[in-house]
């Protein structure tokens, strides 16, 4: 069904068909009918980040910024489900067009801001939502916050996610907040961990559970950036890590119409360079923090790869965007052949 649906959509500007097919994905929940765009996907138990989750195949942050859409996307099997990026105050992001598609290189460039309604929209959401299953509610800042008060907004979101998600993503790595990436780094990273650290032993004892933090980074990192990133997630106890956002690199898109854009790219191209920093991180890490691999997993061999090369679980987006439910089972599949 989504291969007929797939050109009409990608005829529409890519935030309009966005917004229409998520939309035409809670008519068709709603009518009990998701399963005419979605394969069956087999249970695929797996505990990570002491979460007991139906299979490891997820969808990754950014496409459900608000939570409005979890019970649909749910509907589709996802074997977890992560939403937001969510900031403390709402923010409108940047200006349109903000997002790009490039077909030809199965590839998006975004650069959305961190759009959103805010975290008390939500978290009203989510209240509101009949899902059940694992759900990450992935954490940034606010454009106008400086880095020096970072740790505040990504306070503010902890506090208020904490009763409601299975898991919480501190999102350090987008490139459409100015300076965000710095905070991936040295000092600011450190001390960032360090208070976030505190404040999770101090929610966990308010609410009786233990909720995971992971953490999300770029695959743009140096050699020397991943053994210090590495040393201090083990140091500060963090419970996953997310490799990997967005790239800023154009090496793959040059030439293209679109491949000038600012912002991150994503899809087929970050598939080798995320895969290799999965990599990167597993050696350094040696099991001592989870990793959830996503970036560039567009097919059953990418997820395999990812698999292989580290992940403890995975999620889609772009290649969600190109190939559509069945993605998840083609994921799956591959995730299953790295673990035999």
């Amino acid at each position: 069904m989504y291969s007929l649906l797939r050109p009409l959509l990608f005829k529409l500007d890519p935030e309009t068909a966005h917004n229409v097919s998520l939309k035409g994905l809670d008519v068709a929940n709603s009518l009990n009918l998701s399963k005419l765009f979605a394969p069956t996907i087999q249970d695929k138990p797996v505990n990570v980040m002491g979460l007991q989750i139906k299979n490891p195949i997820g969808l990754a942050a950014g496409l459900d910024k608000n939570a409005d859409h979890i019970d649909a996307l749910a509907s589709l099997g996802f074997g977890f489900i992560e939403v937001g990026t969510v900031t403390p105050r709402p923010q409108a992001g940047n200006m349109r067009p903000r997002l790009f598609r490039l077909p030809e290189h199965e590839a998006i460039i975004n650069r959305m801001g961190f759009n959103n309604e805010g975290i008390d929209y939500l978290i009203n959401n989510v209240k509101r939502c009949k899902y059940r299953g694992i759900l990450g509610i992935n954490i940034g800042k606010n454009k106008d916050t400086p880095n020096e008060n970072a740790v505040e907004d990504y306070l503010i979101c902890l506090d208020k996610a904490y009763p409601h998600a299975s898991y919480i993503t501190v999102n350090l790595s987008s490139p459409n907040t100015p300076g965000l990436r710095d905070l991936q780094f040295g000092e600011p990273l450190k001390q960032l961990l360090a208070t976030l650290k505190e404040r999770q032993i101090k929610l966990c004892a308010e609410h009786g559970r233990y909720v995971p933090i992971a953490i999300k980074v770029a695959p743009d990192m140096a050699e020397s950036d991943i053994d210090d990133v590495s040393a201090s997630l083990i140091e500060h106890e963090m419970d996953g890590l997310i490799a990997t956002n967005t790239t800023i690199s154009r090496d793959a898109v040059q030439g293209h119409r679109f491949g000038a854009e600012m912002g991150g790219l994503s899809g087929a191209p970050v598939t080798q360079l995320s895969t290799n920093t999965i990599a990167a991180f597993k050696q350094r890490l040696d099991g001592k923090v989870p990793m959830i691999g996503v970036g560039g997993i567009m097919d059953t061999q990418s997820a395999q790869d990812k698999t292989e090369a580290g992940a403890d679980l995975l999620q889609i987006y772009t290649g969600f965007i190109y190939k559509g439910p069945q993605l998840i089972a083609d994921a799956l599949e591959g995730f299953n052949r790295a673990s035999k």
